[in-house]
């Protein structure tokens, strides 16, 4: 933990950083203890692989080292139009098209419908933890609590990687979007340098210029910031009606007689793909701190901003499918081209700056994300403490905005879009299946009073379901054709393990305000459909999630595991001075 000096050093300081504010720690403070730390590391691995936290930690001591709080300014209302504006970008424009074409044909709708309830049984489990747990961490915390240091770090430390890709992507694609409005090529704008590799030479100043913006206004107010986010996803959504008003004029019901040209199969295998147009709804989470009533505003923001995006998205994409017929449908730019092909070019640009307007909400809730994703990780001291401190003016997280602003930023100038569309991995489906096997842990274990027999058949229960959800994948991803055999075999024992873990272990929790309903069925079926699209990613992805974990792990093992374990030694400390404070105070009365 960071000692009152060290807090008062540097606010004194302002800019002046030292060593202190970065590894403060005892083990830190000279090269003997250093390795000394490093001649413990099993013993030390060993603690931070059994400890867990708990909710009275996460609350009140995580947060006090941020010095200051944050401000509670925001509602459901905002809630609803940050989780439309987190996840509606520029996904239907691009992503409908593939879908449509190369998979599902017209029944592409049916496809956003199954990965869009895929995305509502993962909002579901966030939103329990959100009103139990409402800290800046988001999923980070939630996995302390229930999974333990170790793989809250793990699942952090691969997010925050696909924050900086999405970001740097997404602010890529702004510039793209704004040539398109200016009738130019992208690389127009771009300082395009023939000495660089292709990948890297047409540097972006305006994705920089973007995000800095975003940054300022970030970093300024969350009040204000939004207000901005929801005018502008007002504005996004007055435009996609637009769009799908002028869209329907054009409508031939004669585009529908081949619904589903490639079956079931093809269905599935677009929704895999769709999946991707609703991630971003977790960077809500992490706004707990700032949220006047979480146990009213969370549930009704997070889950029904996320109603709403599935029925735009379900609507456009039957559009687009009633405009042209499916075959027809250019994986690129399909609303655009839809929109040329029905003699209406000038659709284009109001298409672009649709697709620009969402760009700018995803990419302000990708930094605000980010940055309390690091707030909470720096107070555990699994970051440097610094970027946990809160300003107090603002009642913003200044510095984690500023670091991760400055990373988006670096990426997005100098890395074409080609080589960070191959960048973004299995990060989000990964951290979306360990909060729903979080959420189950949380209501059927509690330490001290579930029994040894309650504990090793949940155990059993979960390896089970996870087992059974992994074989399901793989049997998609390896078996061509109408193989129903082993479908019927592994979905059998998954259900069959969800069902036992119904029957036969008793719930050791109930939520205090909000619950997942139809426990312990549908944390379970979202592990299940989570490891399910995981089966639809490519090797690439895998082998490039695997290596950054293990990159991960390496720097874990040298300087979060010690930074951690000396933070946890000082905050027990500190609570059994505070415990013997308080006899001796109540032996005086």
């Amino acid at each position: 933990m960071v000692s009152s000096g060290s807090n008062n050093s540097i606010k004194k300081r302002g800019c002046a950083l030292t060593k202190q504010d970065f590894l403060p720690e005892e083990s830190f403070q000279s090269w003997g203890n250093y390795a000394k730390a490093l001649s413990s590391m099993k013993t030390r691995l060993k603690d931070r692989l059994l400890a867990r936290s708990d909710d009275n930690l996460e609350l009140h001591a995580m947060r006090a080292r941020s010095e200051h709080e944050m401000k509670k300014t925001l509602n459901w209302f905002d809630l609803i139009w940050f989780g439309i504006g987190a996840v509606m970008g520029a996904g239907i424009f691009v992503l409908t098209g593939e879908a449509a074409r190369n998979d599902a044909g017209p029944a592409v709708v049916i496809s956003y419908l199954i990965s869009g309830t895929s995305a509502l049984l993962s909002v579901l489990c966030y939103t329990e933890f959100s009103v139990e747990l409402p800290v800046a961490g988001g999923s980070f915390a939630y996995l302390r609590v229930e999974l333990g240091d170790f793989i809250a770090y793990i699942a952090a430390g691969n997010i925050l990687f696909e924050y900086v890709v999405a970001g740097a992507s997404v602010a890529r694609s702004w510039t793209s979007y704004f040539a398109t409005l200016c009738n130019h090529d992208p690389n127009d704008f771009r300082i395009n340098i023939s000495s660089f590799p292709v990948e890297y030479g047409h540097l972006d100043p305006i994705a920089v210029a973007v995000s800095i913006a975003i940054c300022i206004g970030a970093c300024i107010s969350m009040k204000g910031s939004s207000r901005f986010n929801s005018v502008a996803t007002i504005i996004h959504l007055v435009i996609l009606l637009f769009i799908l008003v002028t869209g329907l004029t054009k409508a031939n019901p004669a585009n529908y007689e081949s619904f589903a040209p490639n079956g079931i199969r093809g269905i599935l295998k677009a929704s895999a793909v769709l999946f991707f147009a609703y991630v971003g709804f977790d960077g809500v989470a992490t706004l707990g701190e700032e949220i006047k009533n979480p146990g009213r505003d969370i549930p009704i923001g997070l889950i029904g901003s996320m109603l709403i995006t599935i029925t735009v998205y379900c609507i456009l994409s039957g559009t687009l499918c009633l405009m042209q017929p499916y075959s027809e449908i250019d994986v690129d730019a399909p609303f655009t081209k839809a929109f040329q092909a029905a003699g209406m070019n000038w659709a284009k640009f109001i298409v672009a700056l649709g697709a620009l307007k969402g760009m700018t909400t995803v990419l302000l809730a990708n930094i605000i994300g980010q940055a309390r994703y690091f707030t909470h990780i720096g107070r555990t001291h699994m970051a440097p403490p610094i970027l946990a401190a809160i300003n107090e003016r603002t009642g913003t997280p200044m510095n984690a905005t500023v670091i991760m602003t400055i990373a988006n930023a670096v990426v997005a100038f100098f890395t074409s879009l080609d080589v960070l569309s191959n960048l973004l991995s299995i990060s989000t489906l990964f951290i979306f299946s360990l909060v729903a096997l979080a959420l189950l842990v949380r209501r059927y274990y509690v330490t001290g009073e579930t029994s040894n027999s309650d504990r090793n058949k949940l155990i059993g229960f979960l390896a089970v379901i996870i087992v059974s959800s992994i074989a399901t994948a793989v049997y998609w991803a390896v078996v061509e054709g109408n193989g129903w055999v082993g479908y019927v075999v592994t979905v059998s024992i998954w259900f069959l393990a969800t069902l036992g873990l119904q029957l036969s272990v008793k719930q050791a929790r109930k939520p205090k305000m909000w619950g997942v309903p139809l426990l312990p069925w549908l944390p379970s079926a979202c592990i299940a459909a989570n490891v399910f699209i995981m089966g639809s990613i490519d090797k690439p992805s895998f082998v490039r999630f695997i290596l950054w974990t293990l990159v991960l792990l390496l720097y874990y093992l040298f300087v979060p595991l010690h930074a951690s374990y000396d933070a946890a030694r000082e905050t027990e400390r500190t609570a059994d001075a505070s415990r013997a404070s308080n006899i001796e105070a109540g032996v005086a009365q």
